[in-house]
């Protein structure tokens, strides 16, 4: 059974240079976690901070907060890249983290073997991607660069083998940050689309972005992320509203509405 279980999970990232503390204390307590000191009395930066979650199939989750409230260390938690510092994190499903993109991925072979080695790495076999190269090749639009080393590609280029990847899999879990950028717009829109495809195909979906749009189209609840700890759990339009004010959360309203009445 597909599930994301966690129980009162922390992620602590330790500064073990603290000699200037003062100056970290004020940067990272305005950008990111509380700063505070493990048993071993070695400073830590608290990145996440008793998160529980429990989530079952056909659950669409959204992360809302600024920049640097603990979103992307969520994910990565989720994804098994951090594991919790206290607390656990219990997750049953196969991932499909679409974030952090050029993980498993090899500069110095061909885009059409990265294909390979990044489908192994999200837990396909060899004859799976093989059987997705055509389709993947097409996606991308990357042509005759497919067989040229990934390190002559553009940092666009890179993404867009990487999306077409990532998209072409069964996801029971998916991990989505809309922050992946650095593609040209048309691109961006038509991977969209096909992100969609794969949200509608996933168990588990995750969804970190700034899109309120996106959010409402996506999800159907959302936990506010403020300094690495859940600062509200609830419907998305009610958790944009505590975020952004009542003008966000009723122009959220409106689009699940509409969006709801559409799929009639």
């Amino acid at each position: 059974m597909v599930s994301v279980d966690t129980y009162n999970a922390c992620v602590d990232f330790p500064i073990f240079d603290a000699k200037s503390r003062s100056m970290k204390k004020a940067f990272l307590g305005a950008a990111g976690g509380a700063i505070g000191r493990n048993a071993h009395n070695v400073v830590v930066v608290e990145a996440l901070k008793d998160i529980n979650l429990h989530l079952r199939e056909g659950d669409r989750v959204g992360l809302v907060g600024h920049n640097g409230a603990g979103k992307s260390t969520l994910l990565r938690l989720l994804s098994g890249i951090y594991e919790p510092t206290r607390g656990s994190a219990d997750i049953r499903g196969r991932v499909a983290p679409v974030f952090d993109l050029g993980v498993g991925m090899d500069p110095e072979i061909s885009g059409y073997e990265n294909i390979i080695i990044r489908g192994l790495f999200l837990g396909q076999t060899r004859r799976q991607m093989k059987k997705k190269m055509d389709e993947i090749a097409e996606f991308s639009e990357l042509g005759d660069y497919l067989a040229m080393p990934l390190r002559t590609y553009s940092t666009g280029m890179r993404i867009r083998l990487a999306l077409g990847v990532v998209t072409s899999i069964e996801p029971e879990i998916l991990l989505l940050d809309e922050g992946i950028g650095a593609v040209d717009a048309a691109f961006m829109a038509k991977a969209r689309h096909r992100l969609q495809e794969m949200v509608e195909r996933s168990g588990i979906l995750v969804f970190a972005s700034h899109s309120n749009d996106f959010l409402a189209q996506l999800c159907t609840t959302a936990l506010w992320i403020d300094h690495g700890s859940v600062r509200k759990a609830g419907y998305v339009d009610d958790v944009v509203e505590a975020y952004e004010g009542k003008a966000a959360g009723d122009h959220v309203r409106r689009l699940m509405q509409d969006i709801a009445e559409n799929r009639r």
